[in-house]
């Protein structure tokens, strides 16, 4: 092979070379989740190159790539209230990049990390100490309906005001809420004096409870005993009157005695260790009991 063939030749490798390189270049794979934004020679191309395979391009194109997916800030704040006390404040904002405005964002501020520095670290803080300023006591901080206030009114100071930078906010949560280090020991110490009140509360429920069951025991008690003394007064009415009868029946009928006698001997009778029985020769009765009621 003379020399002006592998001249030649080179040339052809060269140019194969070229093409070769030239024609991959003018493929741009972007990943997921991503948008791509080309510059040329400073120059920032306006229509951002979604994820994917993109072709043509420019070969000679500088790309910068915008992850475009849901992130979270987290940032903590000292809030002042109107009391003139700081709180501490935890909060996180979900937000993720409007991959159309991604070459909005790199002409203005530059990567994304710089958009969230220069628009909404510094929007959010202030945003936070604004809230702070309709809040009359610290400890208000812990009320339900002032946190949703807060959440609310972040959320729509943060769409509104970063939407036009390219960056869209999805959610604003408050994390955690510290108060002023006495103002806490004096909401644990109130804490501590109603779990008392509440536990001498109970005891006194009780205490009460043990009472009443104790009158109605009483009552139940005099009641059985009234009825119990109303029973044996009746008995005892009908005792004497029996008595009365049996007097009278005696006094107006000797011989009633004479046959509660001859009742009283029958029994004897029947009874074994009856054997001896004292008789009365001057009695018309000669037996035993049998003289009862003589005159």
């Amino acid at each position: 092979m003379n020399q002006e063939t592998q001249v030649k030749l080179t040339i052809v490798v060269v140019l194969l070379v070229a093409i070769g390189w030239a024609g991959s270049s003018m493929f741009k794979s972007v990943p997921a989740g991503h948008v791509g934004v080309a510059t040329l020679f400073g120059k920032i191309q306006e229509t951002p190159y979604k994820e994917g395979l993109n072709y043509p391009v420019n070969p000679i194109y500088k790309w910068t790539l915008f992850d475009a997916r849901q992130k979270t800030l987290t940032d903590t704040a000292q809030v002042p209230s109107q009391d003139q006390l700081s709180t501490t404040v935890d909060v996180s904002v979900q937000y993720r990049i409007n991959g159309q405005m991604a070459s909005v964002i790199l002409r203005d501020t530059g990567t994304v990390q710089n958009a969230i520095e220069v628009h909404l670290v510094p929007l959010l803080r202030s945003a936070l100490r604004e809230q702070g300023k309709s809040i009359k006591r610290a400890e208000d901080f812990f009320l339900e309906e002032t946190q949703q206030q807060i959440q609310m009114s972040l959320m729509d100071i943060l769409r509104d005001r970063l939407a036009t930078k390219g960056i869209e906010v999805q959610a604003v949560l408050l994390r955690d809420i510290r108060l002023p280090s006495f103002i806490t020991r004096a909401i644990e110490r109130k804490k501590e004096r109603e779990q008392e009140a509440e536990r001498q509360k109970a005891e006194l429920e009780r205490f009460r409870t043990e009472q009443q069951q104790k009158v109605a025991q009483a009552e139940a008690e005099m009641h059985a005993a009234d009825a119990q003394a109303k029973k044996r007064m009746r008995l005892a009415d009908a005792r004497a009157y029996e008595i009365q009868k049996i007097n009278e029946a005696i006094a107006s009928n000797p011989a009633y005695i004479q046959l509660e006698a001859l009742k009283a001997l029958q029994y004897i009778s029947k009874d074994p260790a009856a054997k001896m029985y004292f008789m009365s020769g001057d009695s018309p009765m000669p037996l035993p009991l049998m003289h009862m009621g003589e005159k």
